[in-house]
């Protein structure tokens, strides 16, 4: 019997970083297919700069229409992006949640999902072998301003088995 494919559903914020670093593929390496929901891929699109992959042309990537749930919306700090990722999550059981914003990641918590973000996606693909190093990216996140503190760099490089010097 086959075993089911993994139900992964990432929020916008995660595309965005990992397209701006030219790692967007991690997704489709790590976990096959990847689900969003259409007011994610409209956040996106809103927010695309030149030379960022179109979504659309991803196949690994699916769009759900999702029907934001009335208790997600009435919480004030949820985006729409993010209350349709955990409404998603919720009613198609998934195993893993892509979501940075700390309101959102503490929403999908109390709702029993299993939560990663972008650096969690990157930590896991360097564990794997899927990426060299981390520092490189991290880096380059920093020069793009990204803000990622010193003490979280080091422990994020840590938590790749990396050095935090230079």
């Amino acid at each position: 019997m086959p075993v089911p494919p993994l139900m992964i559903i990432s929020n916008t914020s995660p595309l965005i970083k990992l397209a701006a670093v030219e790692h967007l593929d991690l997704l489709a390496v790590l976990y096959g297919t990847v689900v969003i929901p259409a007011q994610v891929h409209d956040e996106y699109r809103a927010g695309m700069s030149t030379g960022d992959p179109d979504l659309g042309d991803l196949p690994w990537l699916v769009v759900e229409d999702v029907t934001i749930s009335a208790d997600l919306l009435a919480i004030p700090s949820l985006g729409a992006g993010e209350a349709a990722v955990i409404t998603l999550a919720q009613a198609r059981a998934a195993q893993l949640v892509i979501l940075d914003d700390h309101a959102a990641r503490r929403a999908a918590q109390m709702r029993n999902l299993t939560v990663t973000g972008t650096y969690g996606v990157l930590i896991t693909a360097k564990q794997l072998g899927h990426i060299a190093a981390l520092r490189p990216i991290l880096d380059r996140m920093i020069a793009q301003g990204r803000r990622i503190s010193a003490s979280l760099r080091a422990d994020l490089l840590r938590l790749a088995g990396e050095s935090d010097e230079q």
